[in-house]
């Protein structure tokens, strides 16, 4: 297994495939996956093993049962941003370099309604978003945590991750 400063929550996820694709991205990656429930699904489902590929055993998965569970079983010392579309700063903006020694939390929300108002209302200092084009609504829950999980790698110059092409 790894160690990682990064974190990627994922707040009462919806669609196994979704999650399934992001545990194989945070295996990529060696980021950390919190799942906070409920959850639109069963982790057994066979839709999110199988996006999941062969990453099961490899991920540093944590369940919790609310958010207030993820709070208080979390470490103090973290930096929690919120990946919406109204957010005003960009995954460049912020610095995610290891040395900071801080723990970098991006909460996600679920795929149909997002994340909770308390949530947006508390921490409305630190709302992320991924900048698209206009006219689209929104990109898959998926490729947002596959954007950020990027610029992380980047930012830390792909520390640790192999750097010749598969």
């Amino acid at each position: 297994m790894y160690k990682s400063a990064i974190n990627i929550v994922l707040f009462c996820p919806e669609i196994p495939n979704n999650t399934g694709n992001i545990v194989r991205s945070c295996t990529a990656f060696k980021a950390n996956l919190h799942l906070i429930k409920p959850y639109g699904f069963f982790l057994n489902d066979k839709r999110m093993v199988r996006a999941g590929l062969n990453c099961w055993d490899k991920v540093q998965m944590f369940e919790h049962k609310s958010w207030e569970h993820f709070i208080e079983t979390t470490p103090p010392n973290k930096a929690i941003w919120l990946l919406t579309k109204s957010g005003t700063t960009t995954p460049d903006q912020i610095n995610m370099q290891t040395d900071n020694r801080e723990q970098l939390y991006f909460v996600f929300g679920q795929e149909t309604k997002g994340l909770p108002q308390t949530l947006m209302e508390q921490y409305s200092q630190n709302q992320v978003r991924i900048p698209i084009w206009n006219p689209v609504r929104s990109i898959n829950l998926s490729n947002t945590v596959a954007c950020v999980l990027y610029e992380y790698a980047k930012q830390n110059h792909y520390f640790n991750l192999d750097k010749q092409c598969a």
